[in-house]
């Protein structure tokens, strides 16, 4: 229960602190790119985790999925700051900025459907984590195939 307040207030700062304020962290395009590749290496890795588990690769352990779809939920909201304009490279393609919308509206997807498995997570029921699971890779998929680099 408190690594879940750690992550809400954690998450909920960096909403606050918003996009404009994000870009100029950057000093250059390249820290963007290295940044939100690294944020979406922790996510994979978490998500990889409970998708063992969700497979029946691992063996169930309500802690250890909770967790690891915790961090999913946390770090979900961190690589859309990185996306800015200038910041064109890394596996991303040219779309992600001639079609902003459809790759906002997608990342808003994918961050609705994380909230979704965590909850589900969190609950402990194994049936509602896989449905939870499968939906959200749908959506890491759909932006994979539309805004990602083969």
């Amino acid at each position: 229960m408190k690594l879940q307040k750690i992550i809400l207030a954690a998450t909920a700062t960096i909403l606050t602190i918003g996009s404009g304020f994000a870009f100029a962290q950057f000093q250059k395009p390249e820290d963007a790119i290295k940044y939100r590749q690294s944020v979406f290496t922790v996510l994979g890795n978490s998500f990889g985790k409970i998708g063992a588990v969700v497979k029946g690769e691992a063996p169930y352990n309500k802690d250890d999925v909770a967790k690891n779809a915790a961090i999913v939920a946390m770090m979900s909201t961190l690589p859309w700051q990185a996306f800015g304009p200038g910041t064109e490279g890394g596996k991303a393609q040219p779309a992600i900025w001639s079609d902003n919308a459809k790759f906002k509206a997608a990342s808003e997807k994918m961050q609705l459907a994380v909230v979704d498995l965590n909850k589900a997570a969190q609950s402990g029921d194994l049936e509602n984590i896989k449905k939870a699971f499968g939906a959200t890779g749908q959506t890491c998929k759909g932006c994979h195939d539309d805004f990602r680099k083969k």
